[in-house]
Parts: C-alpha cells; structure tokens; sequence
C-alpha cells in the first residue's frame, strides 16, 4: 500500500522521467518501462497513476503549461507600472522562461505539438494554450490600438514568439532565449510604431526577470 502523501512526488518523479525519456529516445521510443527506469518505479505505477503513456504525456504537458503561466504571471507581477508595453514585453519574456526552453522540455513541447494533431486530449490543451496567449496579447494591444487592429497584432505576435521558439529550438545548439526575448521585442516595437503607436519604455532588457 503506498505511504501516504506519496502520490504527488511519485507523479512529480514519473512527469520528470518522461521529459528526460522523451530527451533521450524521443516520444516513440520513450516507452513506458523506459520511463518507469528513470523513476525507479514499477511500470505498474504508471498505468495506476495516469492510465498509461497517453495519460503521463497530458500530465506532463499540464505541468509545463502551468509552469509557463506562473513565468508570465510572475514577471507581470513584479512590474512597477501598468503600461501595455511593459506587460506585453513580461509576456514575452515569461514564454521564453528557462522552464520553456532547456533541452528536456523543449523536446516534450515538440513531441506535444506533434501528437496534438492526433490525441484530442493534447489538440485541446495546444487551443488552450494557444487562446491564453492570443488574449494576453490581444487584453494589451487593445489598450493600445483599434479593436481590429489590436487582433491582427496578437495574432502576429503570437506567432513570432512560436515562430523564434521553434527554429531555436531545433537548431543543434537549441534556444537562445535572450536573442529571442530581443528579437520579439523589437518585432512588438515594430508593429506599433508601424500603427503610430510611441511606445513608453517597457521593462529593461538586461533586468528581465528569470527563474
């Protein structure tokens, strides 16, 4: 019989060894006892914590979704002002977050998008995702620009943070982060100044916060 208060570090520990199975073999390969090894636990367990490797790849994909709410959610937060710009650029960094882009996670996240196309269960949690920082942005841009105009600039923006997040990632060095975090900034500081927006200074680049 398990110990009591087991059960969260046992889900925690199996979350963790599927990211490092996934970042050695890859998702097809990361098989269920494979991920148990990592563990030190009993394929068993698996199957009665999460029903198997369809229900442990949604976990672990729930686990670095909130880990990527809280980065954003932090950063926002901790700012001094309530100016659009600042938020969006706490947007920005919190997607570029190091709990978004070392080597494990960054794995799982293109394993995730993959299969998203295939498991409905995945392909709602990536609308999820997807609408979260579609209206973050939009909430924004809003205070900024027209109603229209504040959507396409979401759209846009949302897809050039994707955009830099995937190539970084595939590249054999992976993610540059702090290139990535610039490079969206200066995209962001270019659609609204292509709208007539003067842009207020936002968060300094160099003090950006980081976990």
């Amino acid at each position: 019989m398990p110990k009591v208060g087991m059960e969260p570090i046992r889900r925690q520990q199996l979350i963790q060894a599927t990211m490092a199975a996934i970042d050695e073999v890859g998702l097809a390969d990361a098989t269920v006892m494979r991920i148990a090894r990592h563990a030190g636990v009993s394929a068993g367990i698996i199957s009665h914590y999460f029903g198997g490797k369809d229900g442990l790849l949604e976990a672990t994909m729930r686990q670095i979704l909130s880990d990527l709410g809280e980065a954003v959610t932090a950063r926002r937060r901790a700012l001094a002002t309530t100016s659009p710009e600042a938020h969006l650029a706490a947007i920005i960094d919190g997607n570029f977050d190091r709990s978004q882009v070392t080597g494990p996670v960054a794995k799982t996240w293109l394993a995730f998008w993959a299969s998203s196309m295939h498991k409905p269960e995945l392909a709602r949690l990536q609308q999820v995702n997807d609408r979260r920082l579609y209206a973050n942005l939009c909430h924004q841009l809003r205070r900024l620009l027209p109603k229209e105009q504040a959507r396409d600039a979401a759209g846009a923006l949302a897809a050039m943070i994707d955009g830099l997040w995937l190539r970084g990632a595939l590249t054999p060095e992976g993610l540059d982060s702090d290139r990535a975090r610039r490079l969206a900034r200066d995209y962001l500081d270019q659609l609204l100044h292509a709208h007539g927006v003067a842009t207020t200074p936002a968060t300094p680049r160099s003090l950006s916060t980081e976990s």
